[in-house]
């Protein structure tokens, strides 16, 4: 027997991505340049990195708005530690600590308290844009220790640090997901909770491990942020960030109702929108239309995620129709199986 090959959930957003840089290519050679696209690469780690994070906690059926706050946060967290004598790897690991801090207490309460997720993390997103902006008097802080520029500026073996680390984000989120139970909990958290309670999994562990990973990530945003810039401002990650994070995530096929999705789907969602957000500047739309395009592919893929949520929903259903058994008082038929001999042709014959 031939087994079909199952064909990978991500090859259409990768045919997307290859159709919408050719058509920008086609329009402004430049955009093709070596220089731009490694710039595309640099401006699309921190959206990747929000993805990734974002990818964990709609993968359990919440939501996290309070992204892009946290790179705020973070950043300026690492840059007042370096000002008062802290080494940069030290700084850059309290940066992280805070951003998991985060995470913690917006799990902890939309488990314990049984708040919905939306409003939980989106009083995050207002504490954690004023923090920042409470401590320095709204005004940014030069980095002091100018080794942190590893973070942002640096390379190995000739390719951008902050690609690096994405790459090995990817690699322990992947073998997370797959391979661990770990991995096999957060799916199922988000499939079905009630489900998954009564098989034994710890919901709660499970749904602030999503939020801390969230925060975790926003933090290394956070940090690449002002490694590049050598500055910690208390206004960075205010623009499009959590914006682009959740359309890279959705796009990439995580679906808003948790459950379904991958990491290397949501890296692909990340790489579509820095595509077409770099390619957009570089054809020379004002970037007020950058908002609207975005916009209309989150739209296009939260229509593609519900419409195949009720095709497999009405899937079930129907099988569920078909194994049901009989109501009382009607015969039961037997079902047939194709390729299978009829039974009821010679039901009534004597066994020799």
């Amino acid at each position: 027997m031939i087994r079909r090959r199952r064909v990978p959930e991500e090859l259409g957003i990768t045919i997307v991505i290859i159709l919408v840089a050719g058509a920008i290519g086609l329009i402004s050679p430049r955009f093709l340049s070596l220089g731009n696209l490694e710039l595309l690469l640099l401006n699309g780690t921190v959206i990747a990195f929000l993805a990734l994070g974002q990818a964990f906690v709609l993968l359990t059926g919440g939501i996290d708005l309070s992204t892009g706050s946290v790179i705020a946060l973070t950043g300026m967290v690492a840059a007042l530690a370096m000002r008062s004598g802290m080494p940069w790897w030290a700084a850059a690991v309290t940066a992280i600590a805070v951003g998991a801090l985060v995470g913690v207490i917006n799990g902890a309460l939309v488990h314990f308290l049984k708040l919905p997720p939306f409003i939980v993390t989106f009083a995050a997103f207002g504490y954690a844009a004023s923090i920042p902006l409470i401590l320095t008097g709204a005004n940014s802080v030069n980095v002091a220790d100018p080794t942190f520029a590893i973070i942002g500026r640096g390379a190995l073996f000739g390719i951008p640090m902050p690609v690096v680390l994405v790459a090995v984000a990817a690699i322990i989120f992947v073998v997370m997901l797959r391979l661990t139970p770990t991995g096999v909990h957060i799916y199922a958290v988000g499939g079905n909770r009630e489900t998954a309670r009564l098989a034994g999994i710890p919901i709660g562990r499970v749904t602030i491990l999503a939020y801390v990973l969230s925060g975790m990530c926003a933090a290394m945003g956070g940090l690449i942020t002002t490694s590049r810039l050598m500055v910690g401002y208390p206004s960075a990650g205010s623009g499009n960030e959590l914006f682009y994070s959740i359309a890279a995530a959705v796009v990439g096929g995580v679906s808003l109702f948790g459950g379904i999705g991958s990491v290397q789907g949501a890296l692909l969602g990340a790489v579509l929108i820095a595509t077409v957000s770099n390619g957009m500047n570089v054809v020379g739309v004002q970037s007020y239309w950058q908002p609207l395009v975005i916009g209309v592919i989150i739209l296009a893929g939260v229509t593609l995620d519900t419409y195949r949520r009720q095709m497999s929903l009405s899937e079930l259903l129907r099988r569920q129709s078909r194994s049901a058994p009989p109501a009382l008082g009607e015969p039961a038929v037997a079902a047939v199986v194709p390729g299978s001999p009829d039974r009821t042709s010679d039901s009534d014959e004597p066994r020799t």
